[in-house]
């Protein structure tokens, strides 16, 4: 399967909710609308829908869906799309990739390690496979231990891939360097390592991997755009815009994925300020320090 149409920056998209009590308020689909305008104004690549960043946990099995149908809608033949389809059950992941199936121009899925239950290496390659197995569309796994308490040790990856030509990609976020220069050192080269974090997308590009998904370029697309494209053509001029860029990446998780992202947008009028439960609005004290680096910035 040709891998050079996923490079590139993906966004994964917040979702914008109206006022409501923080439970079950609605969304906000005319700041969703905005947003995604903004995403196709500067060129990025890639939207992925009903990730952490999107509040997933907390939205409905009909929501989703009306979700992705409206993106669809509004990015089809502008962009590419891809959805996660991630629960700790593979029943409930097939089930979700069987449904979402059904509907048009999506171009690829994400499937993450189960989390909380624990499986083991065994269980997890019958897990992915299962998955890839059930759909004709790429599949790209996310490996994140410190999220799930489990990880996909390379071996596992390897055999998935010798036996599942549609996992095209891995979001390798073990933490663990020895592992990630495994994982490139013995993948095909056309096979994708992206990475996790923006803050590292500096040095990863520099490292032979192939670009990031991005919470980033919820807040300035134009700018993570043109910074990724330095950093792929070498430029000095990207080392100067990472240590530009460093506190602003770095404080973009002062607090949990996605709050500050969606405070800064609050901030730019673009959203409201508004959450779901377990997810709230920022702590004072850091809601205060991470304005304080924006401020500092010409966004």
């Amino acid at each position: 399967m040709k891998t050079l149409k996923f490079k590139w920056v993906w966004t994964a998209i917040i979702t914008p909710f109206k006022k409501g009590n923080w439970i079950d308020n609605d969304i906000d689909y005319e700041a969703l609308e905005n947003l995604l305008e903004m995403q196709l104004r500067w060129w990025v690549t890639w939207i992925l829908i009903l990730w952490t960043t999107w509040e997933n946990p907390t939205l409905w099995k009909k929501e989703s869906e009306e979700i992705v149908k409206f993106i669809i809608n509004k990015l089809k033949w502008k962009i590419k799309i891809m959805v996660n389809i991630w629960t700790y059950s593979t029943y409930k992941s097939l089930k979700n990739t069987k449904n979402y199936d059904k509907i048009k121009w999506i171009d690829a899925y994400l499937a993450v390690n189960p989390y909380y239950n624990k499986p083991t290496q065994t269980w997890l390659y019958k897990h992915f496979k299962s998955i890839a197995d059930s759909t004709k569309k790429p599949v790209f796994i996310y490996n994140v231990e410190w999220r799930t308490a489990i990880n996909l040790e390379t071996n596992t990856l390897l055999n998935i891939l010798k036996d599942c030509k549609n996992v095209v990609w891995v979001k390798e976020a073990s933490h663990n360097l020895k592992q990630i220069k495994e994982v490139i050192n013995k993948t095909k080269k056309d096979f994708l390592v992206l990475s996790w974090d923006d803050v590292l997308t500096y040095d990863l590009i520099k490292a032979w991997w192939d670009w990031i998904i991005s919470v980033a370029s919820n807040c300035i697309p134009s700018e993570i755009v043109k910074f990724c494209e330095l950093c792929l053509i070498w430029s000095h001029k990207s080392l100067e815009l990472n240590n530009y860029y460093s506190d602003f990446f770095k404080k973009l998780f002062i607090q949990t994925n996605p709050l500050p992202a969606k405070t800064f947008l609050a901030e730019k009028w673009i959203i409201k300020e508004e959450f779901r439960l377990p997810m709230c609005r920022m702590n004072n004290e850091e809601k205060s320090i991470f304005l304080d680096i924006v401020k500092k910035y010409n966004f």
